[in-house]
């Protein structure tokens, strides 16, 4: 593995690119030192800079100061820091005014930074031990764990909502105020926390540590790992590699594909942590392990916008319907992490690929993900056909993906270059100024891009002397080959060569006047799902393109969240398959079709091919534009393809599949996906002895004892409990109750003739009258010496709908 070095205060990074020309070191410049300038990524950065000084700090600090016993300012913000996450916005935050700081300069993120590091402290210093923390009784949770306790599940820790989670949120916006804010206080208060943690797992054995990392513990073996880069004390890298969840990263040292059904986001961060600590320790499988992850997860398991995961889970690699039907699809917070991946396996390697799926990712994925007005942010990016999105508030809103979020949009020029001793490496496309301050020179990057196909480089000495010689490599993306790149220095042609793989060169000494200029020849192409299925997306070199929908015309839809648990799902009504357009016919026949609109910004017009549905019935609505452009509509990214023999077929079913669809959502009160994160989550799950996990695409729970959820049936009209079996559980023999009333004993089998079943289970009037204000407790019972379960679907109905 070729090494990377963490310099003090992260002011940069040591990239090693093997070349013809031999080895050679290049950095990364220090955020402060680029300045985006007029584009999309700019106003973006801005709308996110208002909505961080939207939020209030002491709202942000009351759960820290609460678990510490200390007097409160205000009170906590609602939804997720309210209900067992609280504090994991606030170690988000501290990374967040880092970033934006460094970005804008922008002198009120400084006090905001500095105010909140000095009321943590507070709390730190009343914990006594190095404790920092929101978590909801904490101290209790803490002790228990110290003493060998553990009650562990997917999603919770002696009965908290992912506590070592919310603690890695603190441990990381600790490091970057440190590494980024270059605040000393932080980094007293990250070492001490640190330190804290150590004594936390002293007395546990390895096999009870791993036994912890069953539970979202987010990176927690990437921030120990750099505590041990800033203080080179071997202690803090031995926890990092103890903190190295094991169960994950021994098929990746194999090249084994072990992720179907994982959930996403609690994965890529552990895959973070195995590459830091590798990076740091010269671990070569280790390293091997994360760049497989990182191809199986880009290659496999990506849309075109560069986002993963349905329900926050990996589908599986060979089947993307799933994907194509949720309206939960890929999560910003998956892609957020997949971009700090790619960041460093390039630092690590002279593979641009890497480059060319973080260009993609940032465009069509973080881009799009906050709404360029009120700097709203996205959780779920569905590709459902016909769907939406929802945007945060400030007021509202407090997912992990608004924590995430607020990192973001400060990021953008992380990565537009890099350099070393006399060569300036040129990444991404994005408009901006670089002082450039060890060669006395400023670099301007002008473009219009996507909207018009040409950039312009202008390297100025600061004194107006030409400058000693120096390179310029710009990066060839995967979309531009050396016919559809043309470079030109002030008008004309000029010698260009490839210094370094994927990188068009030019050397020269460099005068006030010298402007180099990049005319792109760039056309539509379809871009199909991984999994080789008759669906394809529109691509314009790195920009997704996609159309507004019209399927029901006009419409209100609640584009922006409300405080309710799961209000970053967008539930209004999905559209079916037979409502939107599909291509018919050969695709590159409809592929020549689609033409360039006139206009300053890019828009094209799908020609012959196009057939059906009643959604693109206004000019705007035909129109293909960059998805980072729709907001606050229902939208389109992909489109089935067929024959015309097919169409009909293809028709029917879909009218047939909308019509049971919208039935069981007219019948349905309340559903659990069990296993899920964020279903159980908001239904209350309890349980002893209870277990989760995946069978092909679906998840599960059972229990050797019990577990049970809430149902929510505010007007008493549920009806029937109806429950998903699985086949291949036999022999298992537990019962159900609804609101302490047995309501059936069951045995599995393994009696129908389908993998996965359905079971109606008709509820009496007294469990009805039994329930607590809206609310059935269904518990599932093991009998002695059993199971209770797999259970994999549980849905609460009313009367079904007759027509008169």
């Amino acid at each position: 593995m070729l090494a990377r070095t963490l310099k003090l205060a992260f002011i940069s990074v040591s990239l090693v690119i093997t070349s013809t020309c031999g080895s050679y070191a290049a950095e990364l410049f220090p955020l402060q030192t680029v300045r985006l300038t007029a584009s999309p990524f700019l106003v973006a950065q801005q709308a996110n800079v208002r909505y961080l000084l939207a939020l209030e700090p002491d709202k942000l600090l009351m759960p820290y100061l609460r678990e510490a016993g200390l007097e409160t300012k205000n009170t906590s913000y609602d939804n997720w820091e309210s209900s067992g996450l609280d504090g994991h916005i606030g170690g988000h935050y501290l990374s967040a005014l880092s970033l934006a700081y460094a970005a804008t300069g922008e002198v009120e993120l400084k006090k905001r930074l500095d105010y909140m590091l000095a009321e943590l402290r507070k709390a730190q210093l009343k914990n006594g031990d190095g404790y920092l923390g929101g978590v909801p009784a904490g101290k209790q949770a803490w002790q228990q764990i110290r003493e060998g306790k553990i009650k562990v599940d997917l999603f919770s820790l002696n009965e908290r909502w992912v506590p070592l989670y919310n603690v890695h949120k603190t441990l990381s916006g600790l490091r970057d105020a440190y590494e980024i804010g270059h605040s000393e206080l932080a980094k007293t208060m990250l070492l001490d926390m640190t330190d804290w943690f150590i004594a936390l797992v002293a007395k546990l054995n390895e096999e009870q540590i791993q036994h912890l990392l069953i539970s979202e513990h987010g990176g927690l073996n990437e921030v120990f790992a750099d505590v041990y880069a800033i203080t080179q004390d071997k202690k803090y890298l031995i926890l990092a590699q103890q903190f190295s969840h094991q169960l994950i990263l021994q098929p990746l040292l194999k090249n084994q594909d072990k992720l179907n059904g994982l959930h996403a986001n609690t994965q890529i961060p552990k895959v973070i942590g195995f590459l830091r600590v590798a990076e740091l320790s010269d671990n070569k499988e280790w390293y091997q392990a994360a760049d497989y992850f990182w191809h199986d997860v880009t290659e496999k398991r990506s849309v075109s916008i560069g986002g993963n995961s349905v329900r926050e889970h990996f589908h599986n690699a060979d089947d993307f319907s799933s994907m194509l039907d949720s309206v939960e699809g890929p999560e910003t917070c998956n892609t957020y992490n997949m971009l700090k991946l790619s960041k460093m396996l390039y630092l690590d390697s002279d593979n641009t690929g890497y480059l060319d799926y973080y260009e993609r990712a940032t465009y069509n994925h973080i881009l799009s993900s906050q709404h360029p007005d009120t700097g709203g942010l996205v959780y779920f990016t569905p590709m459902r056909s016909g769907h939406y999105r929802t945007y945060s508030q400030v007021d509202t809103s407090m997912w992990c993906c608004v924590g995430s979020g607020i990192e973001n949009h400060s990021k953008y020029g992380e990565l537009i270059y890099a350099h070393q001793a006399e060569e300036l490496f040129v990444n991404m496309f994005i408009p901006s100024r670089l002082d450039w301050q060890q060669q006395g020179v400023t670099v301007d990057l002008d473009t219009l891009f996507p909207d018009q196909d040409q950039l312009s480089l202008k390297v100025t000495p600061k004194d107006n002397k030409p400058t000693k010689t120096l390179t310029l490599n710009i990066r060839q993306p995967k979309w531009l080959n050396d016919k559809t790149m043309l470079i030109t220095l002030n008008g004309k042609a000029v010698k260009t060569e490839q210094r370094h793989k994927g990188y068009v060169s030019i050397t020269r000494q460099w005068q006030a006047s010298d402007t180099l200029t990049i005319d792109m020849t760039i056309t539509p192409q379809l871009e199909g799902l991984p999994d080789g299925s008759q669906h394809y997306s529109m691509v314009y070199g790195p920009i997704v393109l996609a159309e507004k929908v019209q399927p029901f015309g006009q419409e209100e839809l609640p584009y922006f969240a409300n405080d309710g648990r799961m209000g970053h799902i967008a539930s209004g009504p999905t559209c079916s398959p037979d409502a939107l357009p599909v291509i018919v016919g050969d695709s590159e026949v409809f592929l020549k079709g689609i033409k360039r609109k006139p206009g300053a910004n890019l828009a094209f017009t799908m020609g012959p091919g196009l057939q059906g549905g009643t959604a693109t019935n206004s000019v705007e609505a035909a129109s293909l534009i960059p998805f980072f452009r729709i907001h606050e509509s229902r939208y389109q990214v992909y489109w089935p393809q067929m024959q015309a023999n097919e169409y009909q077929d293809f028709m029917l079913q879909a009218e047939q599949g909308s019509r049971a669809e919208k039935q069981l959502a007219t019948q349905t009160l309340d559903q659990i996906n069990p296993g899920e994160q964020q279903p159980e989550t908001e239904h209350g799950f309890a349980g002893d002895g209870s277990r989760a996990g995946v069978n092909g695409q679906r998840h599960w729970r059972d229990a050797t004892n019990w577990f049970s959820y809430q149902l929510s049936d505010p007007q008493n009209q549920a009806k029937i409990l109806r429950l998903t079996y699985f086949s291949g559980d036999q022999g298992r023999h537990f019962s159900v109750w609804i609101n302490g009333i047995k309501l059936a004993d069951v045995s599995l089998n393994g009696d129908s003739a389908q993998a996965f079943y359905e079971v109606d289970y008709v509820i009496s009037e007294s469990m009805i009258k039994a329930a607590n204000k809206g609310k059935h407790e269904v518990k599932f019972v093991a009998q002695p010496n059993s199971i209770a379960g797999g259970v994999y679907g549980v849905r609460l109905l009313k009367a079904a709908d007759h027509p008169k």
